[in-house]
């Protein structure tokens, strides 16, 4: 199939809120494509290339994009982009930069204006066309007739929506609810809805289970024997990075088991250590001197025994006799005064928050609904706009990506009254702030590029956060966590914008 079809279906997918809308056009390509085609597409679909990391970076693209003139006329197959691709992924050792700019280059060069865009959007993960794994897992059960429970459940434990689609799409319903769960492959893990208060997350579950939200990296952990393999929220493999944690799960009085948990880094009281310190450490392929300690939060398998169906309060009982100097700190509970205790003591302990979780709730690998509800104080600051990007997909025209601000009163990373540039974000922006950005922003512009408005440091917006970590590519060292918009500000003149000064003072640590 031409690349030029899948494309079109993006765009089409992108235009379009209604989710039946974009299930009928995912499902529409998908039954044309040929069996070899079905896993590259998915990937593509999904902003996650089948090959996983292709060493191409935001410059690289930018610069690749800018130098190349785009083709008239569209011959690029999905295949050769997945080709190409595999040859971005295998490029290593001295000369391997070259190696993937003249690949890059070559690539861009067959592709049309939009097969570019495409492109650019499936190497930097920034997909964006509403196409969630969750969808396109429908629109693969729409286009192979088959149950959207089994392509769901097949998905799930397989840990490859690709893989599963490939598999729904070439074989029999026989071969399709065969899947079954297997010690080594990951699954895709179980997810939290949220709730503004640990009382009333109880209210909606019920006697659940209330536990420490760690500030730490999600991880799968699998064992067979004793080969062990962690793998990381997105199931990519990190076991070469996390001995320690092969050793705990070593140790542990098991044949076989699946374990479903976190890591992170303790300081000398035994403190959480700031977020990016873990990240950092998670992220060393080298070893290094700071320790990640894992604790564990459900158990899926334990020596031949699958445990996904089963209650949450039976799970519970297995991972306290198998893991019980491991298990995250929690308690159970129907009564939200103890919920709000918890939550309280979590906090204490320098922790996010809880997650509250149903225990009668069997594991729903891959689902976010009511079983597990986390609930983590919301930070709210005022910032000052800096700049805003264009949009792209249905926000083409729009100005979107605001880059953010604190103001620094005292001249610590520059001249007094000036502001530092903390984050960005598009999250939080209706259709009606989209449109006052766009008619706005020009209006104060102090100049422009072909991606970004710069403007006059004077608007306030009110930006909700999960906190701050340490950042090299800001003056202020530090970057904003999970970054949406509450509301403009028209109240507030930016010299009362929050200060850098203030957002440093949560790093812990």
């Amino acid at each position: 199939m031409l690349l030029a079809e899948l494309v079109t279906t993006a765009q089409t997918v992108t235009a379009t809120r209604s989710r039946l809308a974009k299930i009928e056009a995912l499902a529409a390509v998908l039954a044309r494509l040929e069996p070899d085609e079905v896993e590259p597409a998915v990937g593509l679909l999904v902003g996650k290339p089948r090959q996983g990391r292709l060493g191409v970076g935001w410059r690289g693209v930018a610069s690749a994009t800018a130098s190349v003139e785009p083709a008239a006329e569209a011959t690029l197959t999905i295949g050769d982009l997945d080709a190409a691709f595999e040859r971005l992924a295998a490029a290593s050792g001295t000369g391997s930069s070259l190696d993937r700019t003249r690949e890059l280059h070559d690539l861009l060069a067959a592709a049309t204006a939009d097969e570019q865009e495409f492109i650019a959007r499936a190497l930097l993960g920034e997909m964006r066309t509403g196409a969630l794994e969750g969808v396109l897992a429908d629109a693969v059960a729409k286009a192979a007739d088959r149950p959207a429970a089994s392509v769901r459940r097949a998905a799930m434990l397989q840990g490859d929506l690709g893989a599963t689609a490939l598999l729904a799409l070439t074989g029999t319903i026989d071969d399709l609810e065969a899947v079954g769960l297997v010690v080594g492959r990951p699954v895709q893990p179980m997810l939290a809805a949220t709730a503004p208060s640990a009382a009333a997350a109880v209210e909606t579950t019920g006697e659940a289970s209330v536990e420490y939200k760690l500030d730490g990296a999600r991880i799968q952990v699998h064992r067979r024997g004793d080969d062990v393999r962690v793998f990381t929220r997105n199931l990519a493999d990190v076991t070469h990075r996390l001995p320690e944690v092969v050793d705990v799960v070593r140790a542990l009085p098991v044949r076989d088991v699946i374990l479903d948990g976190e890591t992170l880094a303790l300081d000398e009281d035994g403190g959480p250590r700031p977020f990016q310190e873990t990240m950092s450490r998670f992220g060393a392929d080298a070893a290094r001197e700071t320790l990640l300690h894992p604790w564990f939060f459900d158990v899926l398998h334990v020596d031949g025994r699958d445990l996904l169906d089963e209650p949450l309060s039976t799970r519970i009982a297995e991972l306290a006799r198998i893991a019980p100097e491991h298990r995250i700190p929690g308690e159970i509970t129907a009564e939200p005064e103890v919920a709000e205790r918890v939550s309280r003591e979590a906090l204490a302990a320098g922790q996010e928050g809880v997650v509250v979780k149903a225990i009668d709730a069997p594991y729903a690998a891959g689902r976010r609904g009511a079983s597990w509800i986390k609930v983590k104080p919301v930070l709210t600051y005022d910032l000052v706009v800096l700049a805003c990007e264009w949009g792209s997909g249905r926000r083409t025209g729009l100005l979107s990506n605001l880059h953010l601000g604190a103001l620094d009163p005292v001249g610590e990373f520059g001249e007094p009254g000036s502001f530092v540039m903390v984050g960005k974000t598009f999250k939080g922006l209706t259709d009606e702030l989209l449109r006052w950005q766009t008619e706005r922003f020009p209006e104060i512009e102090t100049r422009r590029t072909a991606s970004t408005v710069f403007v006059e440091p004077v608007t306030v917006v009110e930006i909700a956060i999960d906190g701050v970590q340490r950042s090299s590519r800001y003056p202020g060292g530090i970057a904003l966590r999970f970054a949406r918009v509450k509301r403009y500000r028209d109240d507030k003149p930016a010299a009362e914008a929050d200060t850098i000064q203030t957002l440093r003072a949560l790093l812990r640590g």
